[in-house]
């Protein structure tokens, strides 16, 4: 979030204020900062309750709840995600409403804007009257305990960031809970979770850009079925069910892929439309970036990143010593202060249909329950299914009307009121078409270019811009824009005792569309892939349709007896790493741009050969949850040590690759060296691609490199700006001697002396005072750097970017293995700690565990809690 005008301000103003402070009274500056510490122990009132509820916390003050009853149960949950994170809630609901500027003042109109126009909020309205009476009750309930805790605090015994806040913003009052407010964060794991939208801009801008078709093509390679399997490897949609031992037609297996490719080579004729959105596409030329820039810096509450997504697996009791299942999961997401997740245990003192959760797991905070983890019979894992389930809309405007089938129809249009901390309120017009919210009319320049869009109403360009309508727009078709039940799914879930249950909670799982990994004490694995997804009349959704014509409307969705699954597979283990969930041609077209199957290979692999050594048990699970070894390196290394003619200073970098066994862990030379390589090489081959659009170094590339690198004449090798003609070789050349340099000048000339680590780090940043650029704000909130190993499409994804450096950008933001032979004997650790206050002694005490691949007891028998717990205490009516 780019909030560092203001928080320069706030900064310079902090700074006077320690200094006087601290000069003054020196112990005030200690009372600011403990102020909002809380205590784990004793008896604590909070209003509502019905009964006494018992809080054991662990030695990382994870806490397990016990309540005689649900609500309670929720009331308690609610009180203690605000005890240790409330900030954190209370910055997320701002964001989620389009009201960042009331926090934060002048700076965060444009952003609220953006989201007040897709309506974010509006839509969680929606959704509350949609759900169970019960899913109600217990939203309710949550919010009841979050407002105990906010009637008991204020200001700076809310939290240390309030009191920075206050700085800027004095007359900030916190406001009371609501079960909306819940549900808004539903909609911001969409939109980091929301697939191909980033793709489907690109490859737009990327033709705007001067690309063809062609080239765009090689840039968006098809998934490779034969060497990195998908989720499901067998099954297909028969008589409109999805059958798990249907066999896919071999015909279709590794074939192309069925979308249109850019321009109709391959695929389907281009039709007239299309051609008229490639023209006025063209027209808008650079004026694309400025929406991909604007929707880019809206805030990212779980991160972005063609490596954002994450591992889990299941084994079946068959490979296993217990011959029950072990079930592991790690969602890579952005890296945040505190952690996206909170850890709880939430219990029923006596389970029943009373009171019938019994549940331990990863949560929210400020959502009810628990999104990851198990109960006393099913344990569960989600990864991303990466569905296309957004679509970008070309719309013909004029005035106040669009063009719909050939006729003009008027524009749905809605007023709000944007309030401005230490400024004027800001009105709001949001325009919509039958396809979604025009984002670009939150954009001046696109706004602007849409009036002169360099085309004609037929779509032909022109040699000067046209300043007779229609003017262009942008409109957004995404799934979570429609109101669904996802609330009851996460409620349903916590409670399932069998697959045919987990299957129901599936099926009100609308969005974001996972892919959730089943085992249970009986022995039995599964998979199930869930979601809203959108059937679509004509086009791919790869590029921006056509709005003016309904036939590429959306027609309906995939109904979810077609979406895959599979329940105690042959195989006897199941991996999903947001890798294609089934073959081309088994079913439904759910969508293209998967990630490239590097991690799930790496784990398939792993687990084949560790199950035949002999069983498979926990430890083997956290192992391969650490595995380091790089796909990339092992087709490319082969080919760099091959390399001749190269300059003697970077021989001896050179030669460190021949020796190095391609796992990046935190102490290789190899690793350090391979990946500075990788990154010059990127630059030197994609050099032809506009500066925001240069490879990010995912899965992805190592794909399309891959390819490359069987055709050493290809044009892409040949460097712009350059006399010669380069081919892959001088190329790679370059590259190595590129690489040598850097990190000769960064790490020194001893080159056995690199570690990946010294480049590789994580700094762990406050979401919403972390990057004011002001050091005493980061200091106080900020955490690192910290030397990690890893790196992007390895099974450990510490990914990084390669145009900004080799610092991570996303990460395995938890870890978890849940044996079901013994749910005692499950294991977890979080990517920082359970609390959200900077300087609690739980804000960091797990990063260390985190960092070398260590974990701690995820305790189930109440007995084994009470006994390990460090803290106890007692909520009381």
């Amino acid at each position: 979030m780019n909030v560092a005008r203001v928080l320069r301000r706030i900064g310079l103003s902090l700074l006077v204020v320690l200094v006087v402070v601290a000069s003054v009274a020196g112990g005030t500056v200690y009372f600011t900062i403990r102020a909002s510490l809380p205590d784990y122990t004793g008896t604590v009132r909070v209003p509502g309750l019905d009964a006494d509820v018992q809080v054991y916390r662990d030695a990382q003050g994870i806490p397990q709840v016990y309540a005689q009853n649900a609500d309670d149960l929720f009331r308690a949950e609610g009180y203690l995600h605000a005890v240790d994170r409330f900030w954190e809630m209370d910055f997320r609901r701002h964001v989620t409403s389009g009201r960042l500027a009331e926090l934060f003042g002048p700076s965060q109109v444009s952003t609220d804007k953006y989201i007040r126009t897709m309506g974010w909020r509006r839509v969680a309205e929606q959704e509350l009257p949609l759900l169970s009476a019960e899913s109600r009750r217990w939203l309710q309930a949550y919010a009841e305990g979050v407002n105990a805790w906010i009637g008991e605090h204020s200001g700076r015994s809310a939290g240390l960031e309030y009191a920075v806040v206050g700085l800027q913003n004095s007359g900030y009052e916190i406001e009371r809970w609501t079960p909306v407010d819940s549900l808004s964060w539903l909609k911001a794991m969409a939109w980091d979770l929301r697939s191909n939208m980033g793709d489907e801009l690109e490859r737009a801008r990327l033709l705007a850009s001067g690309l063809d078709w062609e080239q765009i093509n090689e840039l968006y390679p098809a998934y490779p079925y034969r060497s990195n399997p998908p989720i499901v490897t067998s099954g297909a949609v028969v008589d409109g069910t999805f059958q798990p031992t249907a066999v896919v037609p071999q015909e279709r297996e590794g074939a192309p892929p069925t979308r249109r490719t850019a321009g109709g080579g391959g695929g389907s004729p281009e039709t007239g439309d299309e051609a008229a959105v490639r023209a006025a596409l063209r027209g808008l030329g650079g004026r694309l970036d400025t929406l991909g820039a604007g929707l880019g810096s809206l805030p990212q509450l779980l991160g972005t990143g063609e490596g954002i997504g994450s591992n889990s697996w299941v084994v079946g009791g068959s490979k296993t010593a217990t011959g029950k299942p072990l079930l592991a999961n790690d969602p890579h997401l952005g890296p945040a202060m505190p952690s996206v997740w909170y850890q709880v245990g939430l219990h029923c003192t006596t389970v029943g249909a009373a009171c019938p959760f019994d549940v331990s797991g990863f949560s929210f905070s400020g959502v009810p329950g628990v999104v990851i983890g198990h109960n006393a019979r099913v344990a569960w894992g989600f990864t991303n299914l990466g569905p296309d389930v957004t679509d970008l809309f070309l719309e013909r405007v004029r005035g106040n009307t669009y063009e719909r089938d050939g006729e003009q129809v008027p524009l749905v249009t809605r007023t709000e009121r944007i309030k401005v901390a230490g400024g004027d309120d800001v009105t709001l017009t949001v325009r919509s078409t039958v396809h979604g919210p025009l984002l670009s009319d939150q954009d001046e320049d696109l706004r602007a270019i849409g009036a002169k869009p360099g085309v004609d109403a037929q779509g032909v360009p022109t040699q000067e811009p046209q300043t007779a309508d229609p003017a262009y727009a942008v409109a957004l078709s995404w799934t979570a824009l429609q109101p669904s039940r996802t609330a009851d799914a996460l409620f349903t879930l916590n409670r399932v005792a069998n697959f045919t249950e987990f299957r129901a909670a599936a099926k009100l799982f609308a969005v974001p569309a996972q892919n959730m990994v089943y085992a249970d004490v009986d022995g039995n694995i599964g998979y199930q892939a869930p979601g809203t997804i959108p059937i679509r009349g004509s086009g791919d959704g790869l590029f921006p349709a056509p709005g003016w014509n309904p036939s590429y409307d959306w027609v309906g969705t995939v109904p979810f007896e077609q979406l895959p699954y599979t329940y105690n597979p042959p195989a006897g283990y199941i991996v999903t790493a947001n890798q294609a969930p089934v073959r081309e041609g088994a079913g439904p077209v759910l969508g293209y741009d998967w990630d490239t199957g590097y991690r799930s290979a790496r784990i398939d692999a792993l687990l084949q050969a560790k199950s035949a050594a002999g069983p498979v048990d926990a430890d083997d699970m956290s192992a391969i949850q650490m595995d380091s070894w790089s796909a990339a390196a092992a087709e490319l290394v082969p080919v760099l040590t091959k390399i001749g003619d190269v300059p003697a200073s970077a021989r001896a970098a050179r030669d460190l690759l021949g020796r190095w066994d391609l796992h990046q862990t935190q102490s290789s030379a190899g690793a350090a060296y391979f990946n500075a390589v990788w990154r010059h090489l990127l630059r030197r081959t994609f050099d032809e691609l506009p500066d925001d659009l240069t490879p990010d170094g995912g899965g992805r590339w190592f794909l399309v490199v891959s390819n490359l690198l069987r055709d050493p004449d290809s044009p892409w090798w040949d460097e712009k700006g350059t006399s010669a003609v380069e081919q892959r070789d001088d190329v790679l050349r370059d590259a190595l001697t590129d690489a040598a340099d850097e990190l000769t000048g960064r790490l020194g000339d001893d080159v056995s002396e690199w570690r990946w680590g010294d480049l590789h780090t994580l700094t762990i940043r406050n979401q919403s005072l972390g990057t004011s650029g002001i050091g005493v704000i980061e200091a106080l909130f900020n955490r690192g750097p910290y030397p990690v190993g890893g790196g992007s499409s390895i099974v450990d994804a510490t990914g990084w970017t390669p145009a900004e450096g080799y610092e991570v950008s996303w990460v395995p933001s938890m870890r978890m293995v849940v044996d079901l032979a013994d749910l005692d004997r499950s294991r977890w650790v979080n990517l920082t700690g359970q609390s959200g206050h900077a300087f609690s002694d739980h804000y960091t005490d797990q990063v260390e565990l985190w960092r070398n691949g260590r974990t701690t007891p995820m305790r189930w028998d109440r007995e084994e809690i009470r006994r390990g717990a460090r803290y106890v205490q007692k909520l009381t009516p």
